[in-house]
């Protein structure tokens, strides 16, 4: 499935979210209806990245930013290369004795490496702001990865990725070979080289799609779909936006965990089992825990099901600890104050339940914290400066920008 250019002319219209205004064209009711985890996307010109990523923001994260493995690795040929050949001691003044050798870095790049910038949303600014809001829209963490290939070279073999990956094409060209799955939608212990043989073989038979991204361009990959790129002439800068998305199973994992939670109450299931048992003795113990542990799955509390799975994997926008000093100790009564960013946060009677923990409140304090979830910047003294103090140390609200 492609989408041209065309039909992102219109995408920036006022509450487009950035799947639409920046990655596909689509808005999130198509997306979810027709592509999302279902099919393969191509859209051409979808956005200009610069602003996201750049050759000059991956040589200060390799050069200036003390980076250790694993937020660098190097790949060639399908081969991920040793990380003791590109690390080195931190020198004078520390005991690190793993951080990233630019040097060495660069003759490995030289040498036809591919560079492996790991999780971004974590160490580039720009790259975390969008991730985050990426997850908000899809309601699925969002990890970020970017890709630095010589002309000609490839980092690694056909193979699929156990989560949903949107490609950005940021500086040079890449030639990408898509196949449909030999696995459809693995789970996170399923890799690619557990089907090895599969996927080698499907890799030489006739691809899906067979395309060069070039700077702008978008490729949307559901879990499974396999994949294989190789620069073309010349150094190749694209960003992979890795959707780590929840399943079925997943929640099957969190009820089963439930109701194993409810069968640790039953002193009937904590007793022994009979010694020396086979047979037709062993076949009731059996159908007995059955009988039991489904009676568990219909009695365990599904209410928070959805939030731990949503919520496993994701983190809040970062926190300055001395900015969040300085205004917990000038709280003014016209301080201005904000929800953190992909917080989370939500009430559940008294209880502020957040990605920050929880902080337990007063029914006085209802209606101010209503009025801080719709999202807007308050005042400390329309909190209530006790209130806000609280939160402020519970590292739910952060300064507002000037």
């Amino acid at each position: 499935m492609s989408v041209p250019p065309a039909q992102l002319q219109d995408a920036g219209t006022a509450g487009a979210g950035i799947l639409q205004s920046r990655l596909t064209g689509l808005s999130r009711q198509d997306f979810a209806r027709d592509v999302w985890a279902r099919t393969a996307l191509l859209t051409r010109g979808a956005s200009d990245f610069g602003d996201l990523f750049s050759a000059d923001a991956a040589d200060e994260l390799i050069s200036r930013r003390g980076l250790r493995t694993p937020f660098l690795r190097l790949a060639k040929d399908g081969a991920t290369l040793a990380e003791s050949s590109f690390t080195a001691p931190a020198g004078v003044g520390a005991t690190i004795a793993d951080q990233v050798d630019d040097t060495a870095v660069w003759r490995a790049f030289a040498d036809g490496a591919t560079l492996v910038l790991q999780a971004l949303h974590r160490t580039w600014e720009p790259v975390s702001d969008f991730s985050t809001r990426l997850s908000t829209e899809l309601g699925h963490p969002v990890q970020a990865n970017a890709y630095i290939t010589p002309p000609q070279n490839r980092g690694f073999d056909a193979h699929y990725d156990v989560h949903d990956v949107f490609v950005l094409q940021i500086h040079g060209c890449k030639r990408w070979v898509i196949h449909e799955p030999v696995h459809p939608d693995p789970l996170r212990d399923e890799p690619w080289t557990d089907h090895r043989a599969a996927v080698s073989s499907a890799a030489r038979g006739t691809p899906r799609i067979d395309t060069v991204l070039e700077p702008g361009d978008v490729l949307y990959l559901p879990r499974g779909w396999l994949h294989a790129a190789r620069a073309q002439g010349q150094v190749s800068i694209h960003l992979t936006l890795g959707i780590h998305t929840h399943s079925r199973y997943t929640l099957a994992e969190q009820l089963t965990r439930a109701a194993l939670a409810v069968l640790r109450e039953d002193p009937h299931m904590r007793r022994s089992l009979p010694m020396g048992t086979d047979g037709p003795a062993d076949e009731d113990e059996l159908a007995t825990v059955r009988e039991h542990l489904v009676a568990a799955l219909a009695r365990a509390d599904s209410t928070p099901l959805f939030d731990r799975a949503r919520r496993g994997q994701v983190r809040p926008a970062p926190l300055g600890p001395l900015a969040q000093h300085t205004a917990l100790h000038t709280l003014a009564p016209e301080t201005t104050l904000r929800l953190r960013t992909a917080l989370d946060a939500r009430l559940d009677g008294t209880r502020l339940t957040s990605r920050a923990g929880h902080l337990d409140c007063t029914a006085a304090d209802l209606p101010a914290l209503t009025r801080l979830l719709d999202g807007q910047t308050r005042t400390a003294g329309d909190l209530g400066l006790n209130l806000a103090a609280r939160l402020l140390r519970a590292g739910i609200l952060v300064p507002a920008l000037p």
